[in-house]
């Protein structure tokens, strides 16, 4: 079969096999999805009604059991009267008895209770013994008051009565007991009044009553933690219907006529939920019923079906967006395979092209096991052997820097030596033998040095003894006319540097820096550790120093020039330097040059603490 026989073979086989693919994707992915959605919202939305009922009826029930304990504080306020003898003797025998005493006893009662609750907004006490009457509003107690038919009041006269000593009057707009309170038509707000009778005990005669209007400010407070605000509807009531809370505030005293609070009362006292609809309102009841001394209260709260069922509809949406997105998901995998045969030969002419820039490196394991793979693994083969190649001419470098050491190493400037020597017999003429002995003995310290072939790895301190010995020698040579110092941390002399880095940097100073012309001249060799990883050493003279057009042909001669064809001096100085730095760390070491402001030349050298474990043991 020719090539072209192939191609247009895949290429019937790649798009028979999307047309397939697609198709089951399709048939595989929307019809299970979408019956997975329908099923999945049905059970959600039944799942969320049952769990939002629970969850509403057992917030409820705190409430309701809050509201009880509320309700019932207020209620038994008056019974810290019982325990205080001298207010129950005042209303046992009045307050004529004693009109300033017991006065003030009834002022000081009704300003500890009317403060004992912030809500109480009026307090109305009946002393039956002289038929008078007090108020206490907004902390203005009234004077006495003679109060004749008290029983025409409603609730006092239920009070005597019914069972039990305290009766709770449905929200009302505040009112004045016995006209005897001064209240301003603006600050008339709803109270709810809790009407008690103060009896003789354990005659049960009665002595009193005792009205406590409270705001709705608590039950409010109590109630908004229960529902959420225009969504949902909250309504507490008592026996009778009356509702002593709604979230519609005008409805608050009214009494409640809906045919589903009818429908509520009839509910078994174990149930928890209805569903209602009708034209005012579609959803869920949730209801619960007071016990103990608020016996046949109900509360009650309505859920929307648009809120109940809002995280099914939610649900819903967030699968068919995940359906869609592994639709997507599905086609994109089809054209994926479907163009995966050409993927491998994109990934190696991408390669080549790295190649190209001179990146000798594969960034692939595998093209796979088919032909293309095999020409991968071909072409990794090949990279391997160029860098191989490379790798040779790299040894061969640094063989060929290592001869440019050793010859500079036994190169040793016989005009340096003429003038030692010629220092040392004047020195031996003028003095004793200790001193020439000094310089004798730095002399061949430094031709020990130079002359010693076998190490090309030396310890910092070693290198730096090395140059002192020089110094050493220059300074007898100068004498007052030259100076040197050394500033280098104690840890730096333990490293390990290649060997000659400092010398040749150090004569380039008397050669060119100073040029001959000596006079007040100085040299100062500074090692020091920067951030704990990196060392950095400056030679720094105040000779001559070089012209801008000087410093950048150094420059350039340095970085750029061939050391194999450069035969000056200095070529084979700082340029040896510069490259065997590169070699030995392995391009992580850098040599500065520059002009000094003050005059001068200073030669910066920065190179890692460490070096290279495979060059060090080399």
């Amino acid at each position: 079969m020719t090539q072209g026989g192939k191609v247009r073979n895949r290429d019937e086989m790649r798009w028979g096999i999307r047309k397939k693919l697609i198709f089951f994707l399709l048939l595989a992915t929307v019809l299970p999805f979408g019956t997975a959605i329908t099923v999945t919202y049905f059970y959600t939305t039944k799942s969320l009604n049952d769990r939002s009922v629970t969850l509403n009826h057992d917030l409820m029930l705190k409430g309701q059991e809050e509201l009880s304990v509320y309700l019932e504080d207020v209620a038994q306020m008056s019974s810290v009267l019982y325990r205080y003898t001298p207010f129950i003797n005042v209303m046992r025998n009045g307050v004529s008895s004693n009109l300033v005493v017991n006065q003030e006893e009834v002022r000081r009662v009704l300003a500890y209770l009317f403060n004992s609750r912030p809500e109480i907004e009026q307090m109305h006490l009946y002393i039956h013994e002289d038929k008078e009457s007090y108020t206490n509003y907004h902390s203005r107690i009234s004077g006495r008051a003679k109060y004749e038919n008290i029983f025409s009041h409603p609730y006092y006269g239920r009070l005597t009565a019914v069972d039990g000593y305290s009766l709770i009057e449905p929200p009302h707009e505040i009112y004045s007991y016995n006209n005897i309170s001064v209240i301003p038509n603006s600050q008339k707000v709803n109270v709810l009044s809790f009407h008690n009778v103060i009896q003789d005990v354990p005659l049960a005669d009665v002595l009193g009553f005792l009205s406590i209007d409270i705001n709705l400010s608590k039950i409010s407070a109590i109630a908004d933690r229960l529902y959420t605000k225009d969504v949902e509807d909250l309504y507490i009531m008592n026996e009778k219907g009356m509702i002593i809370y709604s979230s519609n505030e005008n409805e608050i005293g009214m009494e409640n006529k809906e045919k589903w609070f009818e429908q509520v009362k009839k509910e078994p006292e174990s149930g928890k939920s209805l569903e209602w609809k009708d034209d005012h309102f579609s959803g869920v009841i949730v209801y619960g019923k007071f016990t103990d001394s608020f016996k046949d209260w109900s509360i009650v709260k309505r859920i929307p079906y648009d809120v109940l069922y809002q995280g099914a509809r939610e649900t819903a949406l967030i699968n068919i967006l995940i359906g869609f997105a592994t639709l997507v998901f599905a086609m994109l995998g089809t054209m994926f395979v479907s163009f995966k045969l050409t993927a491998p030969i994109k990934v190696l002419i991408g390669n080549m092209k790295k190649v190209e820039k001179g990146e000798l490196k594969a960034d692939f394991d595998s093209l796979g096991t088919d032909e293309i793979g095999m020409l991968g693994r071909h072409f990794k083969l090949m990279l391997a052997k160029i860098d191989e190649l490379i790798e040779s001419e790299y040894k061969l470098e640094i063989e060929n820097k290592a001869s440019q050491l050793r010859v500079l190493q036994s190169q040793i400037n016989p005009h340096f030596l003429y003038n030692a020597l010629q220092s040392i017999g004047t020195l031996a003429l003028k003095s004793n033998a200790v001193p020439v002995y000094s310089l004798l003995t730095s002399l061949s310290n430094i031709m020990r040095y130079s002359m010693n072939m076998k190490d090309d790895i030396v310890s910092f301190g070693s290198e730096l003894n090395h140059v002192k010995s020089y110094l050493s020698l220059q300074k007898q040579r100068f004498d007052e006319q030259f100076e040197f110092k050394l500033n280098i941390e104690e840890e730096v002399k333990e490293i390990h540097v290649p060997k000659m880095i400092l010398q040749p940097i150090v004569e380039n100073c008397f050669k060119h820096g100073f040029d001959q012309r000596i006079e007040n001249a100085w040299i100062e060799i500074e090692a020091l550790f920067e951030n704990d990883n990196r060392v950095v050493i400056h030679v720094k003279d105040n000779g001559i120093g070089p012209s801008n057009d000087q410093l950048e042909k150094i420059r350039q001669e340095l970085f750029h020039g061939n050391s194999k064809t450069d035969k000056q001096r200095e070529s084979i100085g700082l340029k040896n330097i510069y490259d065997r730095l590169q070699i030995y760390y392995h391009n992580q070491a850098n040599l500065i040059i520059n002009r000094n402001e003050e005059g001068g030349f200073t030669v910066t050298i920065q190179i890692p603490k460490e070096m290279p474990k495979e060059v060090e043991h080399s």
